[in-house]
Order: structure tokens, then sequence, then C-alpha cells
């Protein structure tokens, strides 16, 4: 065994700098930072967020950095927890590696960036590092959904202290040492999904992230072969299956440009975006009533089926991991905003008649570059006439890392993420600097938002 994983990892932190980064990356991780902003602030009011806020943050501490870019400052872990809550709150945030990586890298760079006064090619360098050693070990293993693993919560607190090292330029010991305690903080189990816990994955793996940092960077030591070692993260998590000998890739090659980032359409879990695309589509133009519906089946990647469990939802949490749903709003209701996920929408009578006709089909495929999905869909729709409806193959839809959002597509999605907490003209102002965030001077140039968190 190589047993130099979390060494070499750690030598890669130390020296990753802007200018080695390919030029393909950056408008990528130009639209992470300012998807993710846009869906921080429309899951700022959800449930969870202010009871994560009330019942963990120490608003009376240090005051490191703005919570969620608002007036409020608190420590910058207490600022990467809200901002990673908010952020997955919605299930509105982009999905990539199995899991979710922009909303725990992108408010633990803010968070930490604030605090360090760090310029844009810092956060943008910090989104690299991160990303591609979350790639790097997610490909040792990448089925953690069937084991009861959330991929975001058992990878993003590693990538987010691999993001905090390179902000803080440590050197490669205290990098490495950084990597190990996060190692110790992760977790978070698949039952959770559809509760206001799975969004708070998201938010712990940014803190502790921060956190494992910053006890590396005061001199806590850790296991130099913490993820690699028979008895490690690696092992821990998949003591059958995973990859702990083979040479490291991160450094040599980049995988963000082709393991790349799908920005969501809809405020629901990304397994269940093809399909009901799909659907609305082949549904244009026509009304069906539920009753003309006899059946449909959805045939998609084991992975995929494993996590939407739900088939009889009666909250709207519940319903954002449920193709039974997804199915039902195409049909019924021909959209899947953020408004139709409330409990009376997914307990309507007619929503709750409609789930048994759906039939979830699971194949053992998986793509390349997505492995948590099967590398395309198929919906065949029966209807009481006799008549079939079949979309072929599916392989992609708009959002998709192959198939990317324009910039007015984005900004649209944008506006409508902040129409409750700015201004159009304060919203476009924000969109415009992240989408150039390589060029901020400082984090603490961006704009706060005055109207959230005020009481």
């Amino acid at each position: 065994m190589t047993a130099k994983l979390t060494a070499d990892l750690g030598r890669f932190l130390e020296n990753i700098r802007y200018e080695q980064l390919p030029a393909s990356v950056l408008p990528l991780v130009r639209n992470a930072f300012t998807d993710t902003a846009g869906v921080i602030m429309v899951g700022i009011t959800e449930p969870v967020v202010d009871i994560v806020r009330r019942t963990l943050v120490e608003t009376g501490g240090r005051r490191e950095a703005r919570a969620c870019l608002s007036s409020i400052y608190v420590s910058a872990p207490d600022a990467a927890l809200l901002g990673g809550t908010a952020g997955h709150a919605l299930d509105y945030d982009d999905h990539s590696l199995t899991g979710h990586p922009s909303t725990v890298l992108v408010p633990a760079i803010l968070a930490e960036g604030e605090k360090l006064g760090s310029g844009g090619r810092d956060l943008v360098t910090a989104y690299v590092a991160g990303y591609e050693v979350w790639a790097e070990l997610i490909r040792r293993d990448a089925s953690h959904h069937k084991k009861g693993w959330h991929p975001t919560a058992v990878f993003g607190v590693v990538a987010a202290a691999a993001a905090a090292a390179a902000l803080h330029r440590l050197p490669a010991a205290r990098a490495t040492a950084a990597l190990a305690i996060a190692a110790s903080h992760a977790g978070g189990l698949a039952p959770n999904f559809g509760t206001m816990t799975k969004p708070y994955h998201a938010g712990l793996a940014a803190r502790n992230g921060l956190s494992a940092t910053r006890l590396a960077a005061a001199g806590m030591t850790a296991g130099h072969d913490t993820l690699e070692n028979a008895q490690g993260f690696l092992n821990a998590f998949s003591p059958s299956s995973a990859d702990r000998d083979s040479p490291v890739k991160v450094g040599k090659e980049w995988y963000l440009p082709w393991q790349s980032l799908c920005v969501k359409k809809y405020a629901s879990c990304y397994f269940t975006h093809r399909s009901f695309d799909t659907v609305v589509k082949m549904l244009a133009g026509r009304r069906l009533e539920p009753d003309d519906v006899a059946a449909i089946e959805v045939t998609m990647g084991r992975g995929q089926t494993t996590v939407l469990v739900n088939e009889r939802p009666v909250t709207g949490l519940e319903a954002k991991f449920s193709e039974q749903f997804a199915m039902a709003a195409a049909v019924i209701l021909g959209r899947m905003s953020v408004d139709v996920f409330t409990d009376a929408t997914v307990q309507r009578k007619d929503i709750q008649a409609f789930f048994p006709k759906v039939k979830l089909i699971a194949v053992d495929e998986h793509d390349t570059r997505d492995p948590s999905h099967s590398p395309t869909e198929r919906v065949v729709i029966r209807l009481a006439n006799g008549e079939i409806l079949d979309s072929g193959e599916i392989a992609r839809i708009r959002g998709h890392a192959y198939d990317p959002m324009s910039p007015e597509e984005l900004w649209t999605k944008f506006a409508e993420c902040t129409s409750r907490t700015h201004t159009e003209p304060q919203a476009r102002r924000l969109f415009d600097m992240l989408q150039a965030v390589d060029a901020l001077p400082s984090v603490r140039d961006l704009p706060t938002c005055e109207t959230i968190f005020t009481s």
C-alpha cells in the first residue's frame, strides 16, 4: 500500500496556487459562489435555520464574519454552520461528487476568508482545493448512499478543511493534520433525508472543517495516514470496497473540469430532476387529468432509487426525496418550484391518490462522470385510454454539468432566490460581484444584507 494519501493531499494543499488552475474551472467556480449565495438567501427563513441560529450560534462571542452576509457578526465557524444549513435547507443547491459540494465549501470559504481578509483569487483557489480533495476521496468508493451514509457529510467536512488549509496557506504537515482531524468529524446518515437534519449535515461539515483546520494550525497533532490507514477514514466508511492503494491523482489531474457541477432548476433532490423535467416537456400543450394516467414507470440507477425512499410523502421535506411526488407534480401541477413543497400541497387528495401509480425500476448502471446516477433514465406513461408515452433515454437536462445554464438563466434563478431579501438592484450588484469573485480585493467587499436575521 502506498500509505501516502493523507500526506500527499497535504502537500497538494501547501502548493496549490491560483495561477496553476485550469482556465476552464474559473467560470464553474464563479457560478458555484453565485448560485450558493442565492440558495442561501431563499433558504434563510426555513425553520431549520432559525432553530440552528437560536440554539447553537453565539452572537456575543468572536466577531469574525457576517452570518450569511447579514449585519450580524459571529465566529467564522458559526457563520459557516448557518450558511451551509441555509444553503441546503431547500435542496436547491448544486450537485456533484454524489453530494452537494458548494453548500459546504462556499459558506466555509466566505466565513474564514472574511476573518482572514482573503482576496477573490484565494477564495477561488480554496474552492478548487476543497473540490479536488473531495473528488480524490469519492473516486475511491462512490457507493456511500447504499451503505446509509450521506456523502455530503462524510466527504464535505474533509473538503472544507482542505479549503480552509489552502486559505491559511498551511505548510504540508499542518494541512495533513487538518485533513486527519476533519476525518474524525465525518458522518451523517441517510435516514435523515427529508427532515431538517439533512441540511444540518451540510452546515456541520462546513463548520467542523473550519474547526479542524484551526486546530491543526494551532498545533494539534493527528495521524499522518488517517485517510488511508487500514483502520482509517476510507476503510471505516467502506470496509469491503474502498481503494486505499492507488496513487494520488490530485495535483496531477484536475477533476473539476470533467466531473463538474449540476446547477439545479428545481428545489428537490437532484435524482428527481431528469424525469420531472422530461415529463413536463412530454405533456406540454396537453392537459391530462390525474385519472387519465393509469401508470408511470421510471427507470433510473439503483443509487438514485436508494435515496428516493419516500413513496408516500406527507410533508414538503419528505416530498423532496420522492419520485412519486415528482411525477404527481409533473402531471397535476406542471411545476416543482420552491412554493410547491408545502405540507398542504403534498397532502392534497389528488396528489396522494396519484402516488400508487408510480413505479420505480432500478438498474445497476453508473455514469462514470457522476457515479451516483445511471447514464440515462426513462419514463413510460401508460394512459387509461391505452396510449403509451415513452420518453426514450434521458441523459441530461438544462443546468446539468454538460448542458450548463447561461448567465441569463443563472441570473433568473438568483433573482428569484433573492426576491425576499434584496431589491433587484441589490441582487444584481451581488450577482455581478460573485460572477467576478476572483477579482474581489477582499471578501469583506461583498455587500451586507440588512433584511435577514433582524429578530
